[in-house]
């Protein structure tokens, strides 16, 4: 009897621990091909955080002048952002990406609720919530890519890429909502833009036929000319976009201002202590138009150094891509590097004049708490990935459970002894 008793709680903690082994698990068929991640896409992540925490240190005073508050309040809330963002890059780093998939119904009523608390009970696009401002747009950025994710995986596993109605209906559905959500009620066409964009190529890197993504691409067009022509201040964007100076001391007031802060730079900047644009004189300047800051503060040199930072970034996360050997982690990793590669585009563009005016952040170095939280979280998911990287590209970005086969893992020169056998199933 004293046996029994003493028996079951190991037998109860073995179950328990089994439980955890089992939720922890990343599913993959070959845990053994673990190994180290890529620390360069963390390292300049890391780089680009700081490089922002510089930029609006030197803005701080001039900032906290117009707004009346501590001299040191903006950059103080940009270092607990940047915490914050950490703490979520290391949490998603490590949870699994099983974790996810079954969170995709969380996640989507989770940016449902904080749409609608946003439109009844905070500003246009965001919502105060302890002292720090939340943009739901953020979130729904984040919850599209592990959405699509899902889904498209489970219509590659189903063999039901090229169904009309059981793929091209709900990304249509998804395009509505977010249409009507974010670029409706939240009156933010540049963040709809960058989660259609999201969706859209996505679904064209699983295999989606063209003809189908022409239908998309013409109903968003559609939607996009019918929200310009129906919003002035969006015409006044699109005229000042053709004829930035035009009108610059009205509607092209923001383009004109970026213009001179970067031709103000010149070849290596005025410092990092310099410079006076962001006293009042350009709009955002520590939200949207701060590249056109640090094209003041750094020059040419110093922006150019900057894009080749984001473009480096952009190409490992590109390697992660061509490396890793299950679809699911494929189409995480696309729907990441779509969002950010297209919010700095967006944003670099329009402060050089390329691209109008979108009110979109610059991911990493803009002011903003909600933008650093879900854009670092987006990168510890692709940190995570790249310790399940195969040696050698893998050809097919769209495998499916009947694709799967040896793989070459030589790297180097270096060639295993056992061929690698890619998991399909997700970690």
């Amino acid at each position: 009897m004293l046996n029994l008793f003493k028996s079951a709680p190991r037998n109860r903690s073995r179950q328990t621990s089994r439980k955890l082994n089992n939720f922890f698990d990343d599913g993959g068929s070959t845990p053994e091909r673990k190994h180290k991640p890529d620390y360069l896409i963390v390292i300049i992540a890391i780089i680009l955080l700081i490089i922002g925490l510089i930029v609006m240190y030197s803005i701080s005073p001039a900032l906290a002048a117009a707004e009346g508050v501590s001299q040191h309040y903006f950059v103080t809330k940009q270092f607990v952002a940047i915490g914050l963002g950490l703490l979520a890059f290391v949490l998603f780093s490590y949870l699994p990406l099983k974790f996810l998939r079954r969170s995709k119904r969380t996640l989507i009523w989770l940016s449902f609720i904080m749409i609608l608390a946003v439109h009844f009970f905070g500003e246009q696009r965001w919502i105060q919530i302890g002292g720090f401002s939340f943009q739901s747009a953020e979130l729904v950025k984040f919850t599209v890519v592990v959405w699509a994710a899902c889904f498209l995986f489970e219509r590659l596993a189903n063999s039901e890429i090229k169904s009309t109605p059981k793929t091209l209906y709900p990304i249509l559905i998804l395009i509505g909502l977010v249409g009507f959500f974010i670029a409706g009620l939240q009156s933010d066409l540049g963040s709809a833009g960058v989660i259609v964009a999201i969706a859209v190529v996505m679904a064209f890197a699983a295999g989606m036929p063209v003809k189908r993504l022409a239908v998309i691409g013409g109903i968003v067009a559609v939607g996009t000319v019918i929200a310009i022509a129906s919003t002035p201040y969006r015409q006044d964007r699109l005229t000042t976009f053709l004829n930035p100076a035009s009108d610059c001391q009205a509607a092209g007031y923001q383009s004109c201002q970026a213009l001179i802060a970067i031709g103000s730079g010149g070849m290596f900047g005025l410092g990092v202590g310099n410079g006076v644009q962001a006293y009042g004189y350009l709009p955002e300047a520590e939200n949207d138009s701060i590249f056109a800051i640090v094209g003041e503060k750094f020059g040419f040199v110093g922006t150019g150094a900057i894009i080749g930072l984001y473009a480096l970034l952009f190409s490992r996360m590109r390697r992660v891509i061509l490396h890793t050997s299950d679809a699911f982690s494929r189409l995480l990793v696309i729907g990441v590097l779509t969002w950010l590669g297209i919010q700095t585009i967006i944003n670099i563009g329009a402060m050089i004049g390329l691209l109008p005016l979108k009110g979109i952040t610059l991911p990493f170095i803009s002011y903003g708490g909600t933008s650093l939280v879900f854009v670092m979280a987006a990168v510890g998911v692709v940190f995570k990935i790249s310790r399940y990287m195969a040696y050698s590209p893998v050809r097919n970005v769209a495998l499916t459970k009947n694709e799967e086969g040896p793989r070459d893992n030589s790297i180097s020169g270096r060639r295993q002894r056992r061929p690698y056998y890619a998991s399909v199933s997700g970690r």
